[in-house]
This record gives C-alpha cells, sequence and structure tokens, in this order.
C-alpha cells in the first residue's frame, strides 16, 4: 500500500515524499481511512511505528479540503503529556503541512507566556498543547477551544499515569460536543477504555501490534550486577564500545544528576534530562545529543515518550522501572522506523521483581549476561525499594498502624508531586 492510495491530498503526498517516506507503517495504514472519513478512532500502538503521523496526516487532510472561517479559532486541539512530546508533534505537523494554508503552534509550561499569547492572538488552526498551560491560558481568557473541530490525546496511557484525569475532563467540558475524537497510545489499560468510553463516539479501534510486546528490532540483554557497581559497570560498557548515542534511564531526578557527574567526570559527554530542569536546558541538552556533542544523555521517564531521535542504537535502564509498561515505552526509543536499536538493562538483586513482571509483560526472557568484576552481590536481598521507602524501612519488621501511617503519608506526598508536575506542564 502506498500513501497515495490512503486518499491523502496531493500537497500531502509532497510533503511525506520530501521527508523520504515511501509506504505507511501498519498504524498508519489502519487508522489513516477511518479518521479520513470522520470516525472516532481509538488506536494502539507501540511507540516508535509512526502513529504521529496516523493521526496528523488525515487531521490536515480534513482541515485542508473543508472551508475554515474567516475568523481563525482554533479546530484542532492535539494534547500530549510532556513538552518534548508537544514540541516533536508540532514539528510533525509543521513538515506535513508546509504546502499548506494551515498554520499550528505549540504551547507548554516552563516558559514565558508571552510569546505564546502573542503567537494565538495572530489565529492559529492547529494547537498542540500540554493540559496545564492550555488550561493556564483558558482561565486568563487568552485562548478558546469553544470551536474545535478534532479533539485528539496523544499518550492517553502516560496522561493517566502522570495524573492528568481532571484536567482532561475539564478540556472536554471546554470544547463542543460535536467534534472528531482520536486517542492514540502505546497501550490501552482498563482505565485507559473507561476513558476512552466518556470521550469517543462509536469508535474504531486499531491496533498495529499486540499490546505491549516490544519492537522485533531492539535486541534485549540483561546485565546482572551488584547496585554499588552499577555506576563503574554502564562506564565501562559505553567506554570499551565506543558508544557515540546512549540514552540511559534512571528512576529519580537525583540520580540522573547524580550519574551525569559521575560520566562527565569519567571524560564522557553527558546531560541530564528531568522535569526539574528548565525548559531552556532541557532543550540545549537534547538539542546536544542530537548534534553529537552530547554523548550520553541520562533521563527519567519524563522522556520515555517525547524524544524522537532516528538511529539511537542504544538504549540503557540503569535502574529497572517500577512500573512494567515503561519499559517498553523506554526501549522503544531505539529500533524506530525499522532501524536495529539495542536496550541494556542493569539489574540488581532489588530489582529481581520488577524484571520479572517485565518478562511477563513481554511474554519473553531476557538474555543475563555477567561482567567480570562487576558481579552481583550473593547476599543482597531481592525485596524491591518501593518508591519513597528507603533501606531501613524496606528491612524493618515493624508491622502495624505505623507502617500504615508512613504508607499513607508516602502516597501524599506522592500524590502532591505529581499535581505540582502537572502544573509544570
Amino acid at each position: 500500500m502506498s500513501f497515495q492510495s490512503l486518499g491523502l491530498s496531493d500537497a500531502l503526498l509532497k510533503a511525506i515524499s520530501k521527508k523520504g517516506y515511501t509506504t505507511p507503517s501498519p498504524i498508519q495504514e489502519k487508522a489513516i481511512p477511518p479518521v479520513l472519513e470522520g470516525r472516532d478512532v481509538l488506536a494502539s500502538a507501540q511507540t516508535g511505528t509512526g502513529k504521529t503521523a496516523g493521526f496528523t496526516l488525515p487531521l490536515l487532510h480534513y482541515l485542508s479540503e473543508n472551508p475554515k472561517a474567516k475568523f481563525r479559532p482554533i479546530r484542532a486541539l492535539i494534547l500530549t503529556p510532556t513538552r518534548e512530546l508537544a514540541a516533536q508533534v508540532h514539528q510533525s505537523v509543521k513538515d506535513y503541512s508546509e504546502f499548506l494554508n494551515i498554520s499550528s503552534m505549540v504551547i507548554f509550561g516552563g516558559v514565558n507566556q508571552k510569546p505564546q499569547v502573542a503567537r494565538l492572538r495572530q489565529g492559529v488552526d492547529v494547537l498542540i498543547a500540554t493540559p496545564g498551560r492550555l488550561l493556564d491560558l483558558h482561565n486568563q481568557n487568552l485562548l478558546s477551544i469553544k470551536r474545535v473541530e478534532v479533539f485528539v490525546l496523544d499518550e492517553a496511557d502516560r496522561m493517566l499515569d502522570m495524573g492528568f484525569l481532571r484536567d482532561i475532563e475539564r478540556v472536554m467540558k471546554l470544547m463542543p460536543e460535536k467534534r472528531q475524537n482520536l486517542m492514540f497510545s502505546a497501550t490501552f489499560s482498563k482505565d485507559i477504555r473507561k476513558l476512552a468510553n466518556g470521550i469517543l463516539n462509536n469508535p474504531i479501534q486499531v491496533e498495529a501490534t499486540p499490546e505491549n510486546t516490544t519492537v522485533e528490532a531492539i535486541s534485549q540483554k540483561v546485565y546482572r550486577v551488584a547496585k554499588g557497581k552499577k555506576t563503574g559497570l554502564i562506564i565501562k560498557l559505553i567506554s570499551d564500545g565506543n558508544w557515540k548515542q546512549v540514552l540511559v534511564f534512571t528512576r529519580t531526578k537525583h540520580g540522573a544528576n547524580k550519574l551525569c557527574k559521575k560520566m562527565i567526570s569519567s571524560g564522557i559527554t553527558a546531560a541530564a534530562i528531568h522535569g526539574n530542569k528548565s525548559q531552556g536546558a532541557r532543550t540545549k541538552a537534547l538539542a546536544g545529543f542530537k548534534n553529537g556533542s552530547v554523548k550520553v544523555l541520562v533521563a527519567t521517564d519524563i522522556a520515555a515518550r517525547g524524544l524522537d531521535i532516528p538511529l539511537l542504537p542504544h538504549v540503557v535502564n540503569f535502574e529497572l522501572p517500577n512500573i512494567s509498561e515503561d519499559y517498553v515505552h523506554r526501549i522503544g526509543r531505539t529500533g524506530r522506523a525499522g532501524a536495529n536499536g539495542q536496550a541494556l538493562s542493569l539489574v540488581s538483586a532489588d530489582e529481581t521483581t520488577y524484571l520479572r513482571d517485565i518478562e511477563k509483560l513481554i511474554g519473553q526472557k531476557i538474555d543475563v549476561e555477567i561482567v567480570e568484576g562487576f558481579e552481583p552481590d550473593p547476599n543482597a536481598s531481592t525485596v524491591p525499594i518501593k518508591p519513597g521507602q528507603n533501606r531501613q524501612q524496606r528491612n524493618s519488621r515493624n508491622s502495624g498502624s505505623k507502617n500504615s501511617s508512613g504508607n499513607r503519608n508516602n502516597r501524599n506526598k506522592s500524590n502532591n508531586s505529581r499535581r505540582r508536575n502537572d502544573r509544570r506542564n
């Protein structure tokens, strides 16, 4: 099948050709026709399979084929969970609309709102936004989405993971009831399907690959290692392998900063990217990583859905995620668009449960290797350290109301932190 056979306009076909694409990916093949028909769509596709084009191409076709009002209201809204993903989607919209008379822009938090407001006042057809900044500007009466014709919820599962449900519900109330709705994501949980039932009208469901499977082009390997030897091992792997571009995931912002400093002190150019970094710092770090001046980008899961780096050869889980699905999203940064990629995980004893859950999720055993001098500690506990829990709490045998209270406090702190991050977007 060709893009031309999908029924896209000549202007879009010209833009697609300029990008060097010749045939649609499976998710594009399945999603574009029903979107062009005006149907609501619930689409599941693992990261790296081209799902962004799966909704941007038919959306742009619709807008270009249908006359617009003299006053240019926001006609299409694409909601994403992170700034990086919002910027990535906006770039795709710009690329594909190069030969169309369609305007677009992106808004997100962490930067001065004045330039965004000035651009909004000029009129915009397609708005790509994170929930926090969108609602903030709406509450200031600086934008209106009451004439939106097409609404896209991108990475819907990540939206829920990050605590955006209430914001999504607020956004829904601000748009007209009659509109086309598209939900795209890497995975769909029961909660996502419940959300879809409240947004989509008689949707057609499309799925490019089995849920939570990993891209076949990605070679996966586990290095069993003592927790205290992880830093030394990853530096050895990067140095001995002469790796030029490595995306490394840590579980916490502090861990990302700490590992980044260790890398730099060992002569490896590195930068960290996470929610506590300013937007300017995040943009600079990502730009350096893409142009090769930064060899290693150390990131938290905020980057798992928002980075689009062609031909990225290596992804390393310095720490396994405690949510199994995040493993799929992390390693999906490599092996994109059919290219080969390598995903390595440094696994200590306390991550044994996480590894077992990941293997169960993806339906395969991952090859294990041990490097001499970096062997795992045979005496280390295999009990996982939960988020917000330190070693003393993990090893404590105390139980009862004290522990219950502590768990509640940890959950409250986590929820408060999540709400702060929501507003930061």
